[in-house]
């Protein structure tokens, strides 16, 4: 179990009750006196494992309490949104192998905005681009991008609905990543001005409304998916799962893999094998897989763009290294 370990459940607290119940109902556990140790994980909510002593049976929680402080009716929804977008994805044979989306177990608005999934053990994306950043393994991760791009192909495939994308949105997120740069003072006016103009470029462009809607992961972060044997992935923290346009999860894929090769080694080129390997790899998965890649390939520089601005905004980014993203992220924006 990764994580680090800080004790026991005690057995009067609600949580107690609550694993007891999904262990017994949802996982066929008959433990009379269960006892549950609990390991903390890193999370941008608070995360923890547990695992019952005796059957060595592990359940993962994800309180959303602490996130929206005062607020519990609002943990409750977002931990509910999150509970029925697991349910709605696994209804599209999203199960098993080689495409698993995780296991809802349980949700209590009660307990500090509690959500229970089931614990997947599998190596996370960040970990295999680190052993190409870090280590030279760039195998392992052309790999691993393979069966990401098949899973991600599939679920976008099988979520496909008949409406057109709608590339408001996309704007709109774009102007609230923008004014956070700037509220932080990591951009100035100029900076907002050409950038609001780059995406106004971006919004006449046609091809970025004609693509069919599609259930989206929605936060294609390298901490969100896990690899099993294989072409195994599964799909973890669905908090943000919305419909959309396709290249929201791929660009932001690719965004990532251009930021953590920046990150590691300094320079964004060494990153751009792996992002056309990826999209050459969803692309297989169409009927027309040149067409495909042509497409993907002419809207991709928005999302990267986009993804790296999202990047620079968080406060763990040095001003110096948030400068590096913006001005990349323009360099992209401008094939428009």
């Amino acid at each position: 179990m990764n994580g680090s370990y800080v004790g026991y459940v005690a057995g009067q607290d609600p949580l107690h009750d609550f694993l007891s119940r999904i262990i017994r109902d949802r996982m066929g556990v008959c433990e009379p006196q269960p006892a549950f140790r609990v390991f903390r994980l890193s999370g941008s909510n608070e995360v923890y494992a547990y695992e019952e002593k005796f059957s060595g049976t592990k359940v993962i929680c994800k309180f959303y309490g602490p996130k929206f402080g005062w607020d519990r009716d609002k943990a409750a929804w977002v931990a509910r949104q999150e509970y029925e977008g697991l349910k709605t994805l696994r209804r599209y044979n999203l199960v098993g192998s080689p495409h698993h989306v995780i296991r809802p177990l349980g949700v209590s608005g009660d307990i500090n905005g509690v959500l229970a999934v089931e614990y997947f053990s599998g190596e996370e994306f960040s970990h295999a681009i680190a052993r190409a950043t870090q280590q030279g393994d760039d195998a392992h991760l052309y790999w691993r991008l393979k069966a990401l791009a098949f899973f991600l192909a599939t679920q976008h495939n099988r979520t496909a609905n008949g409406a057109s994308v709608d590339f408001d949105p996309e704007c709109r997120y774009f102007d609230k990543v923008v004014g956070r740069l700037q509220r932080a003072d990591r951009i100035g006016q100029w900076d907002v001005n050409e950038l609001s103009w780059l995406r106004d470029c971006w919004r006449d462009r046609p091809q970025m409304w004609q693509d069919r809607q599609v259930w989206l992961h929605g936060d294609a972060t390298p901490a969100n998916f896990l690899f099993g044997h294989g072409m195994d992935v599964a799909a973890i923290d669905l908090e943000r799962m919305k419909r959309g346009d396709r290249m929201f999860d791929i660009g932001r894929v690719a965004g990532e893999l251009q930021h953590a090769f920046m990150r590691a080694v300094g320079d964004w080129r060494r990153a751009e094998p792996f992002i056309g390997h990826f999209l050459w790899e969803y692309s297989c998965h169409f009927p027309d897989r040149e067409r495909t890649f042509e497409s993907i390939t002419a809207r991709a520089p928005y999302y990267m763009g986009l993804n790296l601005l999202r990047i620079a905004r968080n406060d763990y980014i040095d001003r110096d290294y948030g400068g590096r993203l913006v001005r990349r992220a323009k360099k992209l924006l401008r094939a428009a």
